[in-house]
C-alpha cells in the first residue's frame, strides 16, 4: 500500500475508493472543490455570529423561566408557576418541527442563505414582541396568549435555523477541518447564551425583586430588536454555499426539484436509517443541553432553594467553559473521529450524571461548580462535534429538509421538554436526583446510537465533491487519488 493511502483514515480510504470507482479515474481539478480562506471566514464567521444572536433571544427565556412565572401565572403555585413557564417554553418546541417542514425544503431550493436569514428576522420580531407584552396583572388571559404566540413564532423560525445553520457551515468547509469549522457554531450558540445568562446575571444582582417583576425581565428580550437587524445584515452578505452551487451528480439535480411533499416522502423512505440517527445524536445533545441551559437556573432556585444569582453565576461558569472547550474538542474530532467523543461522553454521562447532581446539592461554592463543570464538560463533547456530524448523513438535494425533520422533531421531543418533564418528576416524586436519571437514559440511548452511526471525519459531504481549503491540498489529493486508484485496481485484479 503506497504510504499516501496509508495515511488516509479507513473511513476516507473507503469512501474515495467508491468516488474513484464511480469516476473510472484519478480525481482532476473540476472533480476537488477549492474553498477560498476569505469566503471561508466569512461564511464561519458570520454564521456563527448570527447563530449567537439567534440563541441568545432563544436562552434568554431559559434564564427567566421563574420571573416570568410571576409576571404571566401569578394566581399559581409557585411550583404551578415554573411549570406553567417551562409549558410555555416547550410551546415553542412543538411547533419546531413545522418550521423545519416548512424552511427545509425551501432551503433545499432557494438556498440555504436566503432561508437563514429569513429564520433571523423572525426569531428577533418574536422575542422583541415577548419584552413588549403587558403583565397578566394588567390584561389577564391575554397576557398568557401572547406570550405563547411569541414562542410559537419563535419556535417556527428555530426550526429551520440550525439545520440551516449546520447545512451551511458544512458545505463551507474543507472535509479535513470540518469537525473545527463547524464547531464554530455551536461555539456561537454557547456565546449566545452566556451573554444571556450574564445580562440576567447582572440584572438579578443591581436591581431589586420588585423591580425585575415589573419592568427588569423585559430588557434581555428587547435588545432582540437592534440585534435581528445586525444579524440579519450580516446573513445577507453571505455567498451560497459551493455545495447547493453545484450538486454532484443529475440524480440529486432531479430531486432537488420535487415538490415538499415528494420531498419529504422520498426522506422518510429512503433516508430513514440516517433519521434515526439524527434523532439519536439530537437527544443525546439537547437533554444535555436544555437540563443545563433550560432547567438548571430553576433547578437551583426552586428545588434547591438558593438566590437567582448564584444560580445564573453557576450557569454562566458552565457556559464559559463550553466556550473554551468546544472548538478544542471540534478540532479532536478531526483527528480522533466523531464517534469516540460521543461514546466517551455518553458513556461518562451514565457514570457522572448522579456525582454531579450530588454535587450541585452540596453547601458552599466550590462543590455546585465542580457539579456544574462536569455537566458542561459532557455537554461541549456532543455540541462540538454535532453541526458536522449530523449534515454528513445526509446528501446535499435534502440536507436541509433531512435535517429540519430529523433535528426538530427529536428535539421536541425530547430536548425542549427537558425542563418541563424533569421539573414534574421532581414535583410527583419528590425525588431532586431526577434530573441526573434523565440523563442517564439520554446517554445509554446515545451509546446505542453511536454503534450504528457511520463515522465521517474528514469524509467528503454526500452529494458533494471533496471540499479542500488551498489549492496545495487541491494537489495533494489528487495525487492521493491517482495512488489509490491504481492500488484499487491492483488489488481488484489479484482477487
Amino acid at each position: 500500500m503506497p504510504s499516501t493511502v496509508a495515511a488516509l483514515p479507513h473511513q476516507v480510504r473507503e469512501e474515495l475508493t467508491r468516488r474513484l470507482r464511480r469516476n473510472k479515474g484519478a480525481f482532476r481539478e473540476d472533480d476537488v472543490q477549492v474553498v477560498e480562506k476569505p469566503l471561508l471566514k466569512r461564511a464561519v464567521g458570520a454564521s456563527a455570529l448570527g447563530n449567537c444572536m439567534e440563541w441568545f433571544d432563544f436562552g434568554v427565556y431559559s434564564y427567566l423561566a421563574a420571573t416570568i412565572g410571576k409576571v404571566f401565572f401569578p394566581g399559581a403555585s409557585p411550583a404551578a408557576q415554573v411549570i406553567s413557564s417551562f409549558a410555555t417554553f416547550a410551546a415553542a418546541f412543538v411547533v419546531r418541527p413545522l418550521g423545519g417542514l416548512f424552511f427545509g425544503p425551501l432551503g433545499d431550493r432557494l438556498g440555504r442563505q436566503k432561508v437563514l436569514a429569513t429564520t433571523m428576522i423572525m426569531m428577533a420580531a418574536g422575542t422583541f414582541c415577548i419584552g413588549l407584552i403587558p403583565s397578566f396583572d394588567t390584561i389577564g388571559i391575554a397576557a398568557p396568549i401572547l406570550l405563547l404566540l411569541a414562542r410559537m413564532v419563535q419556535g417556527f423560525s428555530t426550526g429551520g435555523e440550525y439545520g440551516g445553520a449546520t447545512t451551511f457551515v458544512a458545505e463551507y468547509s474543507p472535509d479535513r477541518r470540518r469537525g473545527f469549522l463547524s464547531s464554530w457554531l455551536d461555539f456561537g450558540t454557547f456565546v449566545g447564551y452566556a451573554l444571556g445568562s450574564a445580562l440576567v446575571t447582572g440584572l438579578n444582582l443591581w436591581l431589586t425583586d420588585a423591580q425585575m417583576l415589573s419592568w427588569g425581565w423585559r430588557l434581555p428580550f428587547l435588545i432582540a430588536g437592534p440585534l435581528g437587524i445586525i444579524g440579519l445584515y450580516m446573513r445577507l452578505k453571505l455567498e451560497e454555499s459551493p455545495a447547493f452551487q453545484q450538486q454532484l451528480d443529475e440524480h440529486e439535480k432531479s430531486l432537488a426539484q420535487e415538490s415538499a411533499g415528494t420531498e419529504f416522502k422520498t426522506i422518510v423512505k429512503e433516508h430513514w436509517r440516517p433519521l434515526i440517527l439524527c434523532m439519536g445524536i439530537v437527544l443525546l445533545y439537547n437533554v444535555t443541553n436544555y437540563m443545563v441551559t433550560g432547567y438548571l437556573p430553576t433547578y437551583q432556585t426552586e428545588t434547591l432553594d438558593r438566590s437567582s444569582s448564584f444560580a445564573d453565576v453557576l450557569v454562566l461558569i458552565g457556559m464559559l467553559w463550553i466556550v473554551v472547550l468546544i472548538t478544542f474538542l471540534g478540532r479532536l474530532s478531526d483527528h480522533v473521529g466523531r464517534r469516540p467523543l460521543y461514546a466517551v461522553g455518553a458513556a461518562a454521562m451514565i457514570v457522572l450524571a448522579v456525582p454531579a447532581f450530588l454535587l450541585l446539592k452540596a453547601d458552599g461554592t466550590v462543590a455546585p461548580v465542580l457539579g456544574v463543570l462536569i455537566l458542561s464538560t459532557l455537554l461541549a463533547c456532543f455540541a462540538a462535534p454535532s453541526a458536522a456530524t449530523l449534515p454528513a448523513l445526509f446528501p446535499t438535494a435534502v440536507r436541509y429538509a433531512a435535517m429540519g425533520i430529523g433535528f426538530n422533531f427529536a428535539v421536541a421531543a425530547f430536548g425542549g421538554t427537558t425542563p418541563l418533564v424533569t421539573e414534574a418528576l421532581v414535583s410527583i416524586t419528590g425525588d431532586d436526583l431526577m434530573p441526573a436519571y434523565y440523563l442517564m437514559a439520554a446517554g445509554a440511548i446515545g451509546l446505542v446510537t453511536v454503534k450504528f452511526l457511520p463515522e465521517s471525519a474528514q469524509v467528503p459531504l454526500r452529494g458533494s465533491q471533496p471540499m479542500v481549503g488551498s489549492r496545495r491540498e487541491q494537489r495533494e489529493l489528487i495525487s492521493t487519488s491517482k495512488d489509490l486508484y491504481s492500488f484499487s485496481k491492483e488489488r481488484s485484479a489479484s482477487r
